[in-house]
């Protein structure tokens, strides 16, 4: 590995989300405020989609670390359950004991019941639900009826979906439409902006341990955005490749000639292929 050649304490560009590389870049800060402005303002359904790759999950542990102590949180990454099995789940999520062999009336009553014990300790539950667009449409009518669960001020429950853009397909179907209406706050997360990218890198890159010159050249950025379209994980894949190419050369910087290498050997990439050689 290339961590010792450019000073590097651990790797800089992996694609597993880790929130002590998060980069407050703009898309991610206004849909960070607009979950942050919802919740405490007891909205019951938030969503924010975005392509493969925009950092949804990221920016779900972020929203969910920067609640605070006013907040029971419950986070759920494969919502590809039937309802019986979202209710069970969603008790474990939040610590409540349920009985298993209990039937669906019985569970929803179950969890009412917790929700109200939360309520009066003036504590908001808060679930999150990742990778939304994979849940069953029997499954989102359940959480129609979990968004019922209320007083007669606030909401008990407050869901987020964090989901492909593929989960608004879903939710136009006319079966949803109750649920759809419901939705108070929605998010489209984009990819970085070409004068972010610069921040971007330098920012995980010394976070990684990187206290020297520049890496990547003004050219070798370019391309990256190019060829990625601003999606991080996408910049976090060429960028990787680039300093390995880099560095089998024996070079202290990344060219050109290096982000090149490393998209053609990178799915998805955003450049025709005359671009590429």
């Amino acid at each position: 590995m290339y961590l010792s050649h450019f000073g590097l304490s651990e790797p800089p560009f992996g694609i597993t989300p880790d929130t002590s590389f998060a980069f407050s870049g703009t898309a991610h800060q206004e849909a960070l405020n607009t979950l942050l402005v919802a919740a405490r303002s007891g909205e019951g359904f938030m969503k924010v989609t975005g392509e493969v790759g925009t950092g949804k999950t990221l920016l779900c542990r972020r929203f969910l670390a920067t609640l605070g102590e006013g907040f029971v949180t419950a986070y759920l990454p494969n919502p590809y359950l039937e309802p019986r099995t979202l209710l069970l789940a969603l008790a474990e999520e939040l610590g409540v004991p349920l009985d298993r062999e209990a039937d669906q009336y019985h569970l929803l009553k179950g969890l009412n019941r917790a929700l109200l014990n939360f309520a009066r300790q003036r504590k908001a539950v808060v679930l999150c639900l990742d990778e939304a667009q994979a849940m069953p449409m029997e499954t989102l009518e359940m959480l129609r009826l979990l968004s019922n669960l209320e007083t007669e001020k606030r909401k008990l429950l407050q869901l987020v979906l964090f989901g492909q853009p593929e989960l608004d397909e879903k939710l136009a179907n006319p079966s949803v439409r109750q649920l759809r209406q419901r939705i108070a706050f929605h998010y489209r997360l984009r990819g970085l902006r070409r004068g972010e990218l610069d921040h971007y890198l330098s920012h995980r890159l010394r976070v990684a341990g990187h206290r020297g010159n520049r890496v990547f050249s003004l050219a070798s950025m370019r391309l990256i955005h190019r060829a990625s379209g601003g999606t991080p994980r996408l910049v976090n894949i060429l960028a990787h490749k680039a300093m390995l190419s880099a560095y089998g050369e024996g070079g202290q910087e990344v060219l050109s000639r290096h982000v090149r290498a490393a998209a053609r050997d990178t799915e998805g990439v955003c450049l025709p292929l005359w671009r590429l050689w």
